[in-house]
């Protein structure tokens, strides 16, 4: 006897299928599509017809290309930043506005503790938004000098550390180590720059921020952040996937009533090169229709509002030096070749054009030696790339996944600060990506800022600040184009576009439920368009 057919009736079903673009009806069997058009439908496959999205828009469900699950736990510690965001449990927190602000609220949440040693970790951390000083460890001092003081900063790549951490790492001014930010005198500040000193940190604290270990309640609490958005596909882009790890993905993931796929990446940076040739391959084993492993991340540079990324000529607007290499031009080519000639899929973090120049061109060579066809390696953010670095990216068969959130959450800093009034204007410059040929995901890189694809299709299509400034012009795309890029743009840079991103038959069953088409709105409202379910291999998940 054949599986019972569901068929979803809507107003309208937006398909991103050429051969259909838009339908009203969709039939299930199993999890996946067996058909869709209009109510001739049930009919042809006999099922048994669904009306509870009759007034509502389905689209494919939208596919988180460059998240990260840590949003499920780093809501355990308090949010210090500039933006106030609400928690899973739905209470707003943040908002702060000086460092004073910042340091008062850690002072409430210390006095919560029940004992006066246990380290107190925080999060979200964002100064370029004030102005004057950088916070110092004697601003956390004043917290506490007894109990170890963390806060990361939102960008995931720097920390602001107490004399305690100092002094428990072993860091003094006669450190000789890069990212230990020091004052003229050359006394240490307490600001931590890279992963580097800031896994030391973290360890010596038992864990911080986005560095914190995962667990099988934290990627729960992701689902649920997720699904509520109208996410059914995401990644988990940097992680050790250590046998704990791993058996915590394989916990949520299998349950039943988990609401999400998830697509993790190792992080390259936690494996010596052999080490993690062998673990990907092994991990390969372990997929699942919820989990699909493959996937290495390699960390090239920083963070641009964190003066860590690296630029080309003329560097940082306000003068700063020059960022980091997390992984040195040479050793870059090795790594990928190694991953590449095992079969492995590359996401590549590169922030700054001189990161992304280097990543392409090593990539070039690495792919001359070794041809592989459809490696689809992809440059994750790839703030700053101009039209030649994506013409190489095109040669190459690279894919990109630019930061569009970035425009709305720190345009009017790279303009002021880091990139200057004209660099900015090609920030996250989704429409020459597509220009040149390069296939294009957006992203929100959560939780350095929320996860939510229709911010991020607003924010791609808009482009403006929160000063109302329309920040490039000339790179916004249209809400079709934005749409696909969180979408089945999104499936294609994960090699999962033949399971996910479109209503096409035999695809996984997995839509967003939205109370409007974000096609036929007017573009600055695509934002404001609530998602009233998702549906995720034909089960339904009610927005709560």
């Amino acid at each position: 006897m054949p599986a019972e057919v569901t068929v979803f009736a809507a107003r309208e079903i937006v398909t991103l299928n050429r051969s259909l673009p838009g339908c009203t009806h969709v039939a299930v069997r199993e999890g996946r599509i067996i058909g869709y058009g209009g109510a001739e439908i049930a009919a042809e496959f006999g099922g048994t017809v669904d009306n509870r999205f009759a007034g509502k828009v389905i689209i494919p469900g939208f596919v988180e290309g460059h998240g990260h699950a840590a949003d499920g736990i780093v809501w355990r510690t308090p949010y210090v930043g500039f933006y106030p965001r609400t928690g899973p449990d739905g209470q707003k927190a943040g908002g702060f506005k000086s460092i004073a602000e910042v340091v008062a609220h850690l002072k409430a949440e210390a006095a919560k503790l029940p004992d006066p040693t246990t380290p107190l970790t925080a999060w979200g951390f964002d100064p370029i938004y004030f102005e004057g000083r950088r916070m110092t460890a004697s601003d956390l001092d004043e917290i506490s000098q007894e109990r170890m003081i963390v806060i990361g900063h939102v960008s995931g790549h720097i920390m602001n550390v107490n004399t305690k951490v100092l002094e428990a790492c072993g860091f003094s001014r006669d450190s000789n180590l890069d990212g230990l930010l020091r004052d003229p005198q050359g006394n240490l500040t307490g600001e931590l720059l890279g992963p580097a000193v800031m896994n030391r940190a973290a360890r010596a604290s038992g864990g911080a921020g986005l560095l914190r270990k995962m667990d099988a309640p934290a990627y729960r609490t992701y689902g649920q952040i997720a699904r509520r958005v109208g996410v059914t596909t995401s990644t988990d882009l940097s992680n050790a996937l250590t046998p704990a790890i791993v058996e915590a993905l394989l916990t949520a993931t299998g349950e039943a009533d988990y609401p999400i796929r998830i697509v993790p990446a190792m992080q390259q940076r936690e494996y010596a090169v052999a080490e993690g040739v062998a673990r990907i391959q092994e991990l390969r084993r372990l997929s699942s229709d919820k989990l699909h492993f493959g996937m290495v991340k390699i960390v090239v540079d920083g963070s641009i509002q964190g003066f860590t990324a690296r630029l080309r000529w003329p560097g940082y607007h306000n003068g700063a030096p020059n960022g980091l290499w997390y992984v040195a031009p040479g050793e870059f080519e090795a790594i990928a070749e190694a991953y590449h000639t095992a079969g492995a899929h590359l996401h590549i973090h590169t922030n700054g054009d001189e990161a992304a120049d280097m990543a392409t061109e090593m990539i070039g060579r690495v792919i001359a030696r070794h041809p592989r066809p459809d490696h689809r390696h992809t440059l994750q953010h790839c703030q700053m790339a101009d039209a030649a670095i994506f013409r190489r990216m095109a040669t190459n068969g690279m894919c990109v996944n630019l930061f569009a959130n970035h425009i709305y959450y720190w345009g009017e800093q790279h303009r002021a600060i880091t990139m200057g009034p004209s660099r900015a204007l090609r920030l996250d410059a989704c429409a020459t990506a597509l220009e040149q040929g390069v296939p294009l995901a957006i992203h929100s890189d959560t939780p350095v800022t929320p996860v939510d694809p229709l911010f991020t299709m607003w924010c791609a299509v808009n482009r403006l600040t929160p000063a109302g400034r329309v920040l490039g012009e000339g790179e916004r795309i249209t809400p079709l184009q934005a749409l696909h890029a969180v979408t089945l743009g999104a499936a294609y840079t994960l090699k999962l576009d033949h399971l996910i991103g479109s209503i096409d038959v035999g695809k996984f069953a997995d839509f967003a439920v939205l109370d409007d088409n974000p096609l036929r709105v007017a573009p600055e409202a695509i934002k404001d368009i609530p998602v009233h379910a998702t549906v995720l291999g034909g089960r339904v998940f009610a927005r709560q």
